[in-house]
């Protein structure tokens, strides 16, 4: 008989205001099935990142279904698997384990989610020339998603210049020559200035790392800003941007498109995606309105 019940988890740093439990859960409900999906905090836990080997283990012995991994695990945790699919492989990062018969399964959804998310929210964007800030899991992901969708060259800027060159040779590898070239931080103004958008995927914008990932001034009505933070929805980036008149996609969509595809993962069942974004909508307001009055945290 067909699995009817699951045990799935996230892990990660900061990831208790996550929706990924509410998401999951609320649509096994809908789909009939018994379904529970449990925080694994990297930092209450008392596990550092280099050790997620330990908690992969430890989830595999009591019986995970799978996990979802976020920051900062999505390429630490890449030595503890016995399988990648492609596209993880081809990322050298993983948000989704499946546990399979005794082995354990990396994906990634995120370059799905993204473009799914990208798609929606922005289908007029023009992407001749798109400026990308982060380089790191999900940045790579991301980075993924932007060329599949047509950009003609992505512009790579990360705090550690060898991560964004070693991200822009994979993806030249993949892609071709020329499609994806790295930028140090000082460089950013001259980038901006010649760009059609801006993709942002560093953790600036939680409420552990507030602020704007890079200077207001540079930002102007002719571009697009996408955004991958999703706790708060409204990050400062993304209220600044639409405050001067940019076309602004949040990170809601990429959170919700991901989930879809990971839901699929572990369970072998098509979600609904629509009532997934409906989901998202009504947890997303109240828990939003509840950081605005008390500054809690955000996560994943």
């Amino acid at each position: 008989m067909p699995q009817d019940s699951y045990l799935v988890g996230l892990i990660g740093e900061g990831i208790g205001p996550s929706l990924s439990p509410a998401l999951h859960e609320r649509e096994a409900d809908r789909q009939g099935l018994r379904y529970l999906y449990r925080r694994l905090d990297i930092g209450e836990l008392g596990v550092r990142p280099e050790n997620v080997g330990e908690l992969l283990r430890a989830a595999r012995t009591v019986g995970f279904d799978g996990l979802n991994i976020t920051h900062p695990c999505k390429q630490l945790a890449i030595e503890h698997l016995d399988e990648l699919s492609p596209q993880a492989a081809a990322l050298g990062a993983v948000n989704t384990v499946v546990f399979d018969g005794g082995r354990a399964i990396g994906h990634n959804t995120d370059v799905t989610g993204f473009a799914a998310s990208f798609a929606r929210g922005l289908p007029e964007a023009r992407m001749e020339r798109v400026v990308q800030l982060g380089a790191g899991g999900a940045g790579a992901a991301v980075a993924h998603a932007v060329l599949t969708l047509g950009a003609g060259r992505i512009v790579l800027v990360d705090a550690l210049p060898e991560r964004a060159a070693a991200l822009a040779a994979s993806l030249n590898r993949h892609f071709g020559e020329g499609r994806a070239v790295p930028a140090t931080p000082d460089a950013l103004a001259a980038h901006v200035a010649e760009t059609d958008g801006i993709v942002h995927a560093t953790p600036t914008g939680m409420a552990a790392h507030p602020g704007l990932p890079l200077p207001a001034e540079l930002l102007h009505p002719g571009l697009w800003v996408a955004e991958v933070v999703y706790r708060p929805l409204e990050t400062e980036l993304v209220r600044t941007a639409r405050g001067l008149g940019c076309a602004v996609l949040d990170g809601g969509g990429m959170a919700v498109f991901q989930a879809v595809d990971a839901f699929r993962l572990f369970t072998g069942r098509e979600p609904d995606a629509a009532r997934m974004l409906t989901h998202f909508a009504e947890l997303a307001v109240p828990e939003d309105a509840l950081r605005a009055a008390t500054s809690s945290p955000c996560a994943d």
